[in-house]
């Protein structure tokens, strides 16, 4: 718990830049109020104490960004290590990697141990969600594919989905 609101802390300060970038600003100032508290009252973000204060936590990424602006979704993979992901996700995945503190580290033990630590504690998290798929799923990858492409469409849309225009035809 204390890995995960650590990494939390240092993601919640690039939720609050796509925040801004989707016109959230209430959103953002909330984040940014997160990392505050968090960095200080938290022990470097060990602790959640901004949500026992009420202070919501978003999760938003580049890829939730550009599917705000209306970059489609394209074509569904699903990549080894990094997991599925469509292709305006990989580029969003790019994008965050690219901007994320703890890639910006120099030291390359330091940085490569806390890179590891994030995504075994990741993965770790993910482990009740693969024992669904094997017994839920008849075809793993279509499963996997369908959760994935509902999720994001969610949280691109904040959990409201759009409704579709149906464009009637002119009678002829």
């Amino acid at each position: 718990m204390v890995i995960g609101n650590f990494f939390g802390n240092i993601w919640d300060a690039w939720t609050a830049v796509n925040n801004l970038l989707q016109g959230k600003g209430g959103d953002a100032a909330s984040d940014v109020g997160r990392v505050l508290i968090n960095s200080t009252l938290g022990i470097g973000g060990a602790f959640d104490i901004a949500g026992e204060m009420g202070l919501t936590k978003h999760s938003e990424d580049f890829g939730q960004t550009l599917g705000k602006w209306g970059v489609g979704d394209g074509p569904f993979f699903y990549w080894p290590i990094i997991g599925p992901r469509t292709t305006r996700d990989t580029f969003g995945w790019m994008v965050d990697v690219y901007c994320d503190p703890v890639w910006r580290v120099d030291d390359m033990a330091l940085r490569n141990s806390l890179v590891a630590t994030r995504y075994i504690n990741l993965r770790a998290s993910l482990l009740p969600s693969d024992k669904v798929v094997r017994e839920a799923a008849f075809d793993r990858y279509e499963y996997i594919r369908d959760a994935y492409l509902q999720h994001r469409r969610s949280e691109i849309f904040d959990g409201a989905q759009p409704h579709e225009v149906i464009v009637d035809e002119p009678a002829r």
